[in-house]
């Protein structure tokens, strides 16, 4: 009877096992890996067949990779990426070149860029600065005057001071007071998410929304074409309008080799009747509110915005959202809302603003670098991946010798190792500079966050790395002043008691490989 329980069970593992080999074999990610793969094969035989012509051809490519270096060295293009064109148009001049024209010459970025600056443009009257709000700057001497001038030039978002803050420091809290208001919803409900998988946090937020549809909410929602191919099903935008929730795919991933799908929607925006607004790094999937362990505890972050800066998140949403869209959008349902009443003793100023690999300008970048320039006491720095350019390196440990305790918390456990690796290689130079490194013991951090001097502090979703501050459309929320700073601080202390301090000497101890794989793949780091 044993005999045959064991060999039942063998042929049901055995069952198991061919079928989920036959759902990877058949499944869109392996159809579009194919296919990519076809493609590279294709382009390597069309340089084969280059062997005929060989010598002109050789010719040819290197007096283009000759022209392509001189414009790359007098293009306003980041030094960092600069840089890592140089080697293969020097040394492969056939392929470096062919790999160049391929990833810069966009037509699919250029037609994104151009319908973007045009919702932006329609927004654009929505979004005034309120002159009190900046002669009150003046009046109290506030020294972020020339910092939201620069956003509202650049980005066209105000600065706004009748807003209240409340600060999430994990998933959980996060999502007990998102359902809370979700509820209270009477008009509409955005939602703009990198992620979206299937699970008990998805399924929570999805019953409230479809209830909500059903009782006249408008509810639109938009997720990255990444889960598409990963998480979702290709028909779920059709699914969720079967249940009245209005979907669309950010930049559906396609079986094509094109560069433009590098650039990718990482944005966490939730807006409800343009009243309530959340920001941070927390995206719709169970490990985020640790209901599943991936890389241990999962540590993150988000704010709730309730008054008048409510009114750039709302925007941020209908310009993204109508990127694809024929029509005219009727923006004044949504950005004309009643004025916000003022909680007392939550007095300061908050700007949200965005990013995107669209508008020529490192915005996200020019914050972070504000905050380090003008520190005075302490910046404290929460970012799971650490792959920065110069500028940033430069920031930083100019703040730590001039005395300010700079403090960079990372992850423990990674949850991509050889980004973990490159950033160990920035660790050594930093160290020596007085900046100081802790590794988050429990597990994972995934809050991207900057606290400065008790009166500054930016909650979003911008990593310290190359495709955060120069490839993704991203958003945070810049706070000065606010009372919600002590509850970042007091999370930031909790944290800190959490960590081990990285030390000179553990970077030694760490294993040869890991730090080899560290250094190589530093080379192509603006890539990664």
């Amino acid at each position: 009877m044993k005999k045959e329980h064991l060999k039942n069970r063998a042929l049901k593992m055995k069952k198991t096992g061919l079928t989920a080999l036959f759902n990877l074999i058949f499944s869109r990610v392996m159809l579009v890996l194919l296919i990519v793969v076809f493609q590279i094969v294709v382009l390597f035989w069309l340089f084969g067949l280059m062997d005929v012509y060989a010598k002109w051809v050789l010719y040819s490519f290197n007096i283009l990779a000759a022209i392509l270096v001189v414009a790359i060295i007098n293009s306003d293009e980041n030094p960092a990426f600069k840089l890592i064109w140089m080697l293969p148009l020097c040394l492969f001049p056939v392929l470096g070149a062919t790999l160049y024209l391929f990833i810069t010459s966009n037509p699919a970025r250029i037609g994104i860029k151009k319908a973007l600056y045009r919702r932006i443009e329609e927004t654009r009257p929505y979004l005034t600065q309120n002159e009190n709000v900046i002669y009150r700057m003046q009046d109290e001497n506030i020294p972020i005057t020339g910092l939201a001038h620069y956003i509202q030039d650049i980005n066209g978002f105000p600065s706004y001071d009748n807003t209240t803050i409340t600060y999430f420091a994990n998933g959980e809290e996060k999502l007990k007071d998102l359902l809370e208001e979700l509820e209270k919803a009477e008009k509409f409900i955005f939602l703009e998410y990198f992620i979206i998988n299937p699970g008990r946090v998805w399924d929570a937020v999805r019953e409230v929304l479809e209830r909500k549809a059903a009782e006249g909410v408008e509810v639109r929602l938009m997720y990255d074409g990444f889960n598409s191919i990963l998480k979702l099903p290709r028909r779920y935008p059709d699914m969720l309008k079967e249940k009245g929730v209005t979907a669309k795919v950010f930049s559906p991933v396609i079986p094509f080799l094109s560069s433009h799908q590098n650039f990718r929607d990482h944005r966490k925006i939730l807006v409800i009747d343009g009243k309530v607004a959340y920001n941070g790094g927390i995206n719709l999937a169970d490990e985020y509110m640790n209901y599943i362990e991936r890389f241990g505890y999962w540590k993150d972050t988000a704010v709730k915005l309730k008054g008048d800066a409510v009114k750039s998140f709302t925007a941020m949403f209908l310009q993204m959202w109508n990127v694809s869209e024929k029509g005219e959008e009727d923006y004044a349902r949504y950005l004309e809302v009643e004025p916000f009443p003022i909680q007392p003793g939550q007095n300061g100023f908050v700007i949200p603003y965005n990013d995107d690999p669209c508008n020529g300008e490192d915005i996200a970048e020019g914050v972070y670098l504000d905050i380090l320039n003008r520190a005075q006491d302490y910046v404290y720095i929460m970012t799971p991946y650490f792959i920065p350019e110069n500028e940033i390196i430069t920031g930083l440990k100019f703040a730590a010798q001039r005395g300010v305790d700079v403090r960079i918390i990372m992850p423990h456990i990674p949850d991509k190792q050889i980004a973990f690796d490159i950033a160990h290689t920035y660790y050594l130079q930093l160290l020596e500079a007085g900046v100081k490194i802790y590794e988050f013991t429990p597990g994972f951090v995934h809050a991207k966050m900057f606290l400065s001097d008790d009166i500054k502090a930016v909650v979003g979703t911008i990593n310290l790395d190359f495709r955060s501050l120069y490839e993704h459309y991203e958003c945070a929320t810049f706070i000065y002043g606010n009372s919600v700073i002590r509850d970042i601080k007091e999370d930031f202390k909790k944290t800190f008691e959490q960590c081990q301090r990285f030390m000179e000497e553990d970077y030694k101890k760490l294993p040869l490989l890991r730090r080899m794989s560290g250094r190589i793949f530093r080379l192509v780091a603006p890539l990664m």
